[in-house]
């Protein structure tokens, strides 16, 4: 079991952006098209985050053409090239499987104001 903690330490990144579930975020993520390779952006609203060493992933959701469309990404991914948080999201819960079910304004997620640091 160590061995494979110790495989699992040297693939997790360090420079992962600070968000949470809730937050609207964009994910820069590389796609290979023959022999060329560019970045597409997704952007979305975080639904979950399952946590578990350099397995954690997120689920990311949008609305394209007027249907959902739900993105499964590896944190630690090196196809990931950042991301980028948008706004963040004033939620109470720690997965938002209901936004699913709702259709317009009810499929929002309220801002989170924060003061400004000193």
């Amino acid at each position: 079991m160590d061995l494979i903690k110790a495989i699992e330490a040297e693939q997790i990144k360090d420079e992962i952006a600070d968000f949470r579930i809730g937050d609207t975020v964009k994910v820069y993520y590389k796609i290979v098209e023959g022999q060329t390779e560019r970045v597409q952006v997704y952007e979305g609203l975080v639904i979950a985050i399952k946590n578990s060493g350099s397995r954690k992933t997120f689920n990311v959701r949008k609305i394209s053409y007027g249907v959902g469309v739900e993105r499964i990404f590896p944190i630690n991914s090196p196809k990931i090239e950042k991301i980028e948080v948008v706004r963040h999201g004033r939620i109470r819960r720690s997965k938002l499987y209901y936004i699913r079910d709702r259709v317009g304004k009810a499929a929002k997620v309220k801002e989170l104001i924060r003061k400004k640091e000193k």
